[in-house]
């Protein structure tokens, strides 16, 4: 049991598949021991086996392992999010990718009267929200496809993006840019800028955000909040990666 408990570790989110081969030379266990491990977890539904034969989590470990991660998430980043509030007065957010839903696990908002509010555990609709988008155009193509037919190409003002091909270009421009923005997609008066956060596997797992009223919006302060948030991102990356790295 212990050492099967130890092959579950190398599995660390949704996008992670490891082979046989690779699991041996993390494990260092031999395949033979290793292969009939393989098959407990399997046969209990702690591992599931892909049409390529590499093996990753099976749902119900999945899902639990997702929310612990995500709540030590946003326990190290909230002080980077406080920052953010801080500096701008503005509301700040933090989602996370749940499978094939991403939710909103932290919100601190800002102080001002008037002010764009964000909601904690929303999930977030992957073609209209900066935070969605953010993580969404960082998946593979099957994620996102999946991403996006869970959800659906719902309209929620006159600018939201419900054409599949122009919302291909948006994320493309993201992958380009590195950041994401929503300007009254998901309702009116209110933009936001998002930025995804990259594990230590460079996967897209979470992002932040910047939510603010469009009348306190000027090109020098839509700049100012865009290099903000990169640089958080960016300590946020540092912050996910294993003391040793």
């Amino acid at each position: 049991m212990g050492r099967a408990l130890d092959i579950l570790k190398y599995f660390s989110d949704a996008e992670t598949t490891l082979n046989l081969t690779e699991i041996a030379r993390l494990s260092r266990i031999p395949e033979a021991t290793l292969f009939r491990i393989l098959l407990t977890l399997e046969h209990h539904k702690y591992l599931q086996q892909n049409p390529d034969g590499s093996y990753s989590m099976a749902p119900k470990v999945l899902y639990g392992t997702l929310y612990e991660q995500a709540q030590t998430l946003r326990q190290t980043l909230h002080p980077l999010l406080l920052n953010l509030n801080q500096r701008f007065d503005e509301t700040v957010s933090l989602a996370y990718l749940f499978g094939d839903k991403i939710q909103v696990i932290d919100v601190l908002e800002a102080f001002s009267e008037v002010r764009a509010t964000n909601t904690l555990g929303k999930i977030l609709p992957p073609h209209c929200s900066s935070m969605a988008k953010a993580i969404t155009a960082f998946q593979p193509t099957d994620r996102l496809n999946r991403i996006i037919q869970a959800y659906g190409l719902v309209r929620f003002t006159q600018k939201t993006i419900v054409d599949r091909l122009a919302l291909t270009s948006e994320y493309e421009m993201i992958r380009e840019r590195g950041w994401s923005m929503e300007r009254e997609e998901s309702s009116v008066g209110i933009c936001c800028f998002g930025a995804p956060i990259f594990n230590n596997k460079q996967h897209a797992v979470a992002a932040i955000s910047v939510m603010c009223p469009l009348i306190r919006i000027t090109p020098e302060r839509e700049n100012q909040i865009i290099q903000e948030l990169k640089k958080t991102a960016e300590e946020a990356h540092l912050a996910l990666l294993p003391q040793n790295e």
